[in-house]
């Protein structure tokens, strides 16, 4: 196997400077992107068991099929990964009386919102009777074992072993997990780029967050208010999400203070998002506890667009974000088991349906007992702090080309 896995990650290395690909650079570093996760999530779903049969037709498919027909896949064995999760979760959490259409009722689709409230961002008023659902009085630490135990891996977090004194705590793999795998959820809340001035800070929304992470599509997800989880289900809120930190009131300035009255969000009742039955107690959900690599070492995990689709029954409080200003509505063509944003006019197997663009972390490696690595690639237009190496200078510079 370890044979096969040399051959299979040289051709990794090799398709990527392959020049069918696009010559704009932004979009060459994302078909670069999709079809290393194309091979990663398809050689981690062929199995530990596979023969060079299987690595060779993975290889000839990353070679002829479009990038369409890759996203696809990639979705798909993404998909798969996290039902997986989630009925693992189920087994952890839900009391052993409920059965398996019990639990598909639980977590419902969000209300259909009116053309005109998505037009102008507005939803109707919180529902204060959110119906959370019965779970078993198992700790956050628990839960985490537990789930080790039945998928051989999990996360916690510890003392990073980045020799910098800012790398703070670092996010490890607990067990071992295979290349390809879903190592980590990136939690929080999702801004779409219509949405940006709502976010904290804007617009310098980096000036005291480190937990903010982009998708090519211009997507923003803000893990800062997640935080390290909790210990119960919960319907997570605005008034939740958006609590004053009484270290940054003591530091303000009055620069700060006019940026803070500019960027103030809105109340739900104009802006923002209705209640969400969360699962706190999430074990994967760390992703934005990640650390970029010191020099000389290699990241093994990598950012993966995952767009959830809300009208998957049974999961939605395992995916733990919420969108700001409203899902997205679109028309989904079922491939697989797993809907997908149509493009063609036909209506043809197609229904309309609330995505919600969340991020995961993908092992690019075996991981075993060891921190997770995930490259930054800060754009070099702006001055990086000192601990950064870039890992590939010129992935950086075509990432924010």
């Amino acid at each position: 196997m370890a044979v096969l896995f040399q051959k299979f990650q040289k051709f990794v290395g090799t398709l990527a400077k392959s020049p069918t690909f696009a010559k704009d650079p932004r979009r060459l570093q994302f078909e670069t992107d999709i079809n290393r996760l194309f091979l990663y999530t398809s050689y981690n779903r062929v199995g530990k068991d596979a023969e060079e049969a299987d690595i060779e037709e993975i290889i000839n498919m990353a070679s002829k099929s479009d990038l369409a027909d890759q996203e696809k896949q990639v979705q798909e064995n993404i998909h798969s990964q996290i039902t997986n999760f989630c009925t693992f979760m189920d087994h952890i959490l839900l009391p052993e009386s409920k059965s398996d259409d019990e639990s598909s009722q639980q977590h419902t689709t969000p209300p259909r919102r009116s053309g005109l409230s998505l037009a102008i961002g507005r939803n109707a008023p919180p529902n204060t009777q959110v119906d959370i659902p019965e779970t078993k009085p198992l700790t956050f630490a628990e839960s985490r074992q537990r789930l080790k135990e039945l998928m051989g891996y999990t996360l916690e977090l510890k003392p990073s072993q980045i020799p910098h004194e800012q790398a703070g705590r670092g996010l490890f793999v607990d067990g071992e997990a295979d290349v390809g795998s879903v190592i980590a959820l990136y939690p929080g809340v999702i801004y779409s780029p219509a949405y940006y001035r709502y976010i904290p800070g804007y617009p310098r929304v980096d000036a005291r967050n480190p937990y903010l992470i982009t998708r090519y599509d211009g997507t923003v997800i803000n893990g800062q208010p997640w935080g390290t989880g909790g210990e119960t289900r919960e319907a997570w809120t605005q008034s939740s999400v958006y609590r004053p930190h009484p270290s940054e009131a003591r530091s303000e300035t009055g620069s700060d203070r006019v940026w803070k009255m500019l960027s103030k969000p809105l109340e739900a009742s104009r802006v923002g998002f209705t209640g969400e039955v969360l699962e706190r107690r999430n074990p994967l959900a760390l992703a934005h506890f990640a650390n970029h690599p010191a020099k000389g070492t290699e990241p093994n995990v990598m950012v993966c667009p995952y767009d959830f689709p809300l009208n998957e029954k049974g999961i939605r409080a395992y995916i733990p974000n919420v969108v700001f200003g409203g899902v997205e509505e679109v028309k989904m063509k079922r491939f697989g088991s797993f809907w997908f944003k149509s493009r063609g006019e036909s209506n043809d197997g197609q229904q309309t349906g609330p995505v919600m663009k969340s991020v995961a972390l993908v092992a690019t490696r075996l991981i075993r007992d060891e921190e997770v690595y995930l490259n930054y690639r800060l754009s070099n237009s702006k001055r990086r702090p000192s601990w950064y190496t870039p890992v590939d200078e010129e992935e950086d510079r075509r990432r924010w080309s």
